[in-house]
């Protein structure tokens, strides 16, 4: 499957031989004659409150979920042209690419209207979580360690205690994670620091992983001591029932992802895909969900100026790094300082 990601990562405008890999599918029945078909990366146990929730609103809407990855996604929806009423994405410059090249449905309601501009585009994509990238760390590795507070910290935590960070850093293989190559990419714009602190990673053996989730457990067992570029938003639905994890945002800077919601072209059940926008654009006046699921909803009042948290913007400007020249000279930087021999 790994396999299969890179390639779609690599050139997911090109046809592939094998179809679309799912990872999990779960079905939620009901009285109607309509079924919402969801392709989406949020992990089936995060997103089954919102769907429960949601179809007590709606108790004729059944509803399929289907889970991938972000690459995955995209072969679907780009590639295949797979039927499916909404697509759900961590993903934001993949998403961006599918309503760029008229693969998405404009949709407007009073409850999108009230969405802050800067967490919808062109009323195709609607964001409803607002997820910031953190360090996970192994509160029994770190006794007697300073904790990092920024990049500076930590490329200098690493060089200076080589001996307990080798082998035991965890990161995205950003070949294989589109979110990963996302945070990696804002990163390379945020700060001069982030070449610095890959090739410091890569002398350390740090190791890859495709998911937030496999990090979080790897630091939770002690197989890691820390991991970067984390989505805070599993880190912290992890803290209850995981004693000895640290969660850090460095003060730097914070980017902060959007999941993001869409309608494809190929949508057959449009309007109800609308419904579901419109519950989870209303995410924000329902706490105790948000608690529940652990996705932060989006929160009119953030201010995009801020100094430190920096919400990463929907629009063109994430076509940027999908630029196949771009991208290529990107991951080939990226792999020579990651994989050192």
């Amino acid at each position: 499957m790994r396999l299969a990601c890179l390639a779609v990562l690599l050139s997911f405008c090109a046809p592939l031989a094998g179809a679309f890999e799912i990872e999990e599918s779960r079905q939620y029945p009901a009285n109607g004659s309509v079924t919402l078909r969801i392709l989406s990366t949020a992990d089936a146990d995060v997103f089954e409150p919102i769907i429960e929730a949601f179809q007590d609103q709606n108790p004729a809407i059944a509803i399929t979920y289907d889970v991938a990855s972000s690459a995955q996604v995209m072969t679907a929806l780009y590639d295949e042209g797979a039927q499916y009423d909404l697509a759900i994405s961590s993903a934001m410059d993949l998403q961006t690419k599918l309503a760029n090249d008229g693969l998405a449905q404009t949709y407007v309601s009073d409850a999108t209207a009230l969405l802050p501009g800067w967490a919808k585009w062109r009323d195709q994509i609607f964001a409803f979580t607002q997820e910031p990238a953190v360090l996970v760390l192994n509160a029994q590795a770190f006794t007697g360690l300073a904790l990092p507070k920024n990049r500076e910290d930590l490329i200098a935590l690493l060089r200076d205690h080589a001996d307990v960070f080798d082998g035991r850093i965890g990161t995205y293989d950003v070949r294989v994670s589109g979110l990963g190559y996302l945070f990696a990419t804002q990163d390379s714009r945020n700060t001069e620091s982030f070449w610095r602190l890959t090739e410091v990673m890569g002398r350390l053996n740090t190791r890859l992983y495709c998911c937030s989730g496999d990090m979080i457990t790897d630091v939770a067992r002690g197989e890691l001591v820390l991991a970067y570029n984390v989505l805070g938003s599993y880190a912290r639905s992890r803290l209850a029932d995981t004693p000895g994890l640290l969660v850090v945002e460095m003060d730097d800077f914070v980017s902060v992802m959007l999941r993001s919601a869409l309608i494809p072209k190929t949508a057959k059940a449009p309007g109800e895909a609308g419904l579901m926008i419109d519950f989870l654009a209303g995410m924000n006046t329902r706490p105790a969900l948000a608690e529940q699921t652990g996705l932060p909803p989006v929160a009119p009042s953030t201010k995009e100026d801020e100094s430190v948290i920096r919400p990463i913007r929907l629009g063109p400007g994430l076509l940027v790094f999908l630029d196949t020249m771009r991208r290529e000279t990107f991951l080939r930087s990226w792999t020579s300082s990651i994989e050192q021999e």
